[in-house]
């Protein structure tokens, strides 16, 4: 089954209004070759994929081959061959050039910094990630929730074999896909880091705690978590905070991207399991978080909170107004003090408390409880 994702295609043919190389980036499996394929066939595309013998060996004299293509060319898995990217710069600065490249990646600093240093001013970037709800359809929104958004685990004909699927990604992520970044971390250590980022999946990244558990230091344990964020895998969203009189929280929470991969860390196969496990509230609330900064495009996403107890699951900036938002797993959630002090404190334009129900209803003129089905509608309204 072949799901479109037009958000995706848009964003990239909008970079390539204004830079002539554009940069596809995710976790592997995430859809990025479909989503290259699609486009490939669209505009009669060349196409080389470095994983495959024969490509590779195509491009072994890189100026001979690409200096003669126009259109679009397609080179996936780019970070097998990194030098292409002095290459790169030579052939779009080439008076009258008229090649376009999109170039596809799993997310790799060494990757995004080459680039970003070599193309500057050249590249543009599109960041990645399994389907959304828009892509999978409300009517699948709990499917979603439960296998997370990469196609294989989605599309799965049953949730055990969709959880089987997660378990050898995991497997393949730890033991092949990281070492092929440069990152020389045992896959059992990062394993065991990455499962406890599970555990505290929606609290606060606390270092110490974290070195105490693997008897490494702070250094370490904020290593390991760059490089699962790196790769797309958690989610580290940052504090904000501004000049007021409270003392305001300053360390980042943390999240795994992909409920289906925070579901098949906890071994958490069916949505009973999910229902009847203690991170129940923490799942959906870092699913829905993905699901309203994907939809919204959003470039400046945070969490707000104060010692004194006030706070806001997600503050994003879009066209220079400020939106709330607040996750509760609840049948009908109602105003709370700590919504009225966000509201008050952070001068918010509107409040959204995003629930599982079906039916959006006021709470306030300025704060509103809305169906996380109606998200994908939203997000076109403040697009």
């Amino acid at each position: 089954m072949l799901i479109p994702r037009p958000a995706i295609i848009d964003q990239i043919k909008r970079l390539f209004t204004i830079h002539p190389v554009v940069a596809l980036l995710g976790p592997r499996q995430c859809g990025k070759t479909t989503v290259a394929r699609m486009l490939s066939t669209a505009q009669n595309a060349t196409y080389f994929d470095l994983e495959h013998p024969v490509d590779a060996r195509r491009l072994t004299a890189p100026l001979t081959v690409l200096e003669t293509l126009s259109g679009l060319v397609i080179i996936d898995e780019i970070q097998r061959q990194p030098a292409l990217f002095e290459l790169l710069r030579v052939l779009v600065d080439r008076p009258h050039s008229t090649a376009q490249f999109l170039l596809l990646g799993s997310a790799s600093p060494h990757l995004v910094r080459g680039a970003s240093e070599t193309l500057a001013g050249r590249i543009g970037f599109v960041d990645m990630a399994g389907f959304n709800l828009a892509e999978a359809g409300v009517d699948n929104l709990y499917q979603l929730w439960l296998r997370g958004g990469f196609p294989r685990s989605f599309l799965a004909v049953d949730d055990e074999r969709s959880m089987l699927w997660r378990e050898a990604f995991i497997r393949t992520f730890l033991e092949r896909d990281i070492p092929q970044l440069g990152i020389t971390v045992p896959a059992e250590t990062l394993r065991r880091f990455w499962t406890m980022v599970a555990h505290f999946h929606g609290q606060q990244w606390n270092a110490a705690e974290f070195a105490r558990s693997l008897g490494s230091s702070e250094a370490t344990a904020r290593r390991y978590l760059d490089i699962l964020a790196g790769a797309y895998m958690v989610r580290i969203l940052p504090p904000w905070f501004e000049n007021m009189s409270k003392r305001q929280v300053k360390s980042p929470k943390i999240y795994i991207r992909d409920s289906g991969m925070l579901h098949g860390l906890l071994h958490l196969t069916t949505l009973a399991d999910v229902q009847g496990h203690p991170k129940l509230g923490a799942s959906w609330e870092g699913f829905a978080i993905e699901q309203i900064i994907t939809l919204l495009q959003a470039q400046e996403a945070y969490f707000w909170a104060t010692h004194s107890g006030a706070e806001l699951d997600l503050l994003v900036h879009i066209r220079g107004k400020r939106y709330g938002f607040e996750i509760k797993f609840a049948d009908a959630p109602g105003v709370t003090r700590s919504m009225r002090i966000a509201l008050n404190d952070l001068a918010l334009d509107h409040l959204w408390v995003i629930y599982p129900g079906r039916q959006a209803y006021p709470l306030d003129t300025q704060i509103t409880v809305l169906p996380l089905a109606d998200v994908p509608q939203l997000a076109t309204t403040l697009r």
